[in-house]
């Protein structure tokens, strides 16, 4: 989606850097229960997660080879995407992020956000068929 050529906003090139960076971002991706996560889901940019789901639930990144496959040019080692996770679960709906094949997730193989609250998440590509995924807020 383009973002309007309209006043505000920030434009790389254009040297207006006192207005706010301004991207663009697809309709949140909804994920219920427990599942793999496709390359698609990921680069929209926004996943809820549990929404009204009272027990854990478990989203599994794709494994490196399907993300790689629908993204061609994510072959430089240094590659990154950010996406955001918001967990809409109740009681204890906590959503979990689990490595998928050729992933490490931030040094252990899951990753836990807790009901109620989010995460800023940023996936590099850090060797050839290998990703990290990193928590960052």
């Amino acid at each position: 989606m383009p973002i309007a050529n309209g006043s505000g906003g920030y434009q790389i090139g254009t040297g207006n850097a006192s207005e706010p960076n301004m991207t663009p971002i697809d309709l949140p991706i909804s994920v219920t229960a427990t599942a793999t996560l496709t390359p698609a889901q990921i680069v929209n940019g926004l996943i809820l997660a549990n929404s009204g789901i009272t027990a854990a639930q478990t989203y599994t990144l794709p494994s490196v080879t399907d993300l790689e496959l629908a993204f061609a040019n994510m072959e430089r080692v240094g590659t990154s995407i950010e996406f955001r996770v918001v967990n809409l679960g109740t009681s204890s709906g906590t959503a979990i992020i689990a490595a998928g094949t050729g992933w490490t997730v931030s040094g252990s193989l899951t990753m836990t956000i807790p009901v109620t609250t989010g995460a800023l998440l940023v996936a590099r590509k850090s060797a050839a068929g290998a990703w990290t995924l990193y928590r960052v807020m």
